[in-house]
């Protein structure tokens, strides 16, 4: 297993060899840098934890200072633990890791946090298609939900429920998705399709 912490610049279309028109996102995943070797025999289990982003000094937690202080590197806004990373087992702490940890043609897995589109309606959260205005003069009812549930029996509205409620704003992992271009000289990995997020949200890279 690998894994990079990158950051979403946006979305464009490259041509690959062949001249077909791909739509990628890209990504700027690095420098990362290794911040803490976890082994077995000490903590239990083998992780690689990997940093990205500076940050600022005064914007850091004196704690997390001397964690960085530590690994010798400067403080970073985003940290996070690959578990059983062979493709990291000859790093050390402080060593920086860039893109060419990916090759282009890899399947890769995409973490990250969806854009989140507050309160919605059950038509756009799930895609219901409304009471509509058909019979029994009902009017302005072309967005409700209808019925939630029996009247005596169960007397309650079962959990799961499908209604109107937050949306959006949640981890998601997008699968199978193509490595198309590694610029190892800008620190961006141009991946295949849609990833997770915002411009300028932190997602993570596993294969």
């Amino acid at each position: 297993m690998k894994g990079l912490i990158g950051k979403k610049v946006g979305m464009t279309s490259i041509f690959t060899e062949a001249g077909k028109l791909v739509p990628v996102t890209v990504v700027e995943a690095g420098p990362n840098y290794v911040t803490q070797i976890k082994t077995a025999e000490t903590d239990g289990y083998s992780a690689h934890q990997l940093a990205f982003s500076e940050k600022k000094a005064k914007n850091t937690p004196s704690s997390t200072l001397g964690h960085f202080d530590k690994a010798g590197v400067e403080p970073m806004a985003k940290v996070v633990e690959f578990r059983n990373a062979d493709a990291l087992a000859e790093s050390n702490v402080g060593d920086a890791i860039s893109v060419d940890l990916f090759e282009v043609g890899e399947k890769v897995s995409v973490y990250g946090t969806s854009k989140g589109k507050g309160f919605q309606g059950v038509v756009k959260r799930h895609g219901f298609s409304g009471v509509g205005m058909a019979t029994h003069g009902q009017h302005n009812r072309d967005r409700a939900p209808g019925s939630i549930g029996a009247s005596s029996t169960p007397s309650r509205v079962l959990k799961g429920m499908r209604m109107a409620g937050q949306t959006g704003n949640k981890r998601v992992k997008v699968r199978n998705l193509t490595v198309e271009k590694v610029d190892a000289d800008r620190n961006l990995l141009f991946i295949k399709g849609a990833v997770p997020g915002s411009k300028g949200s932190y997602v993570i890279i596993e294969r």
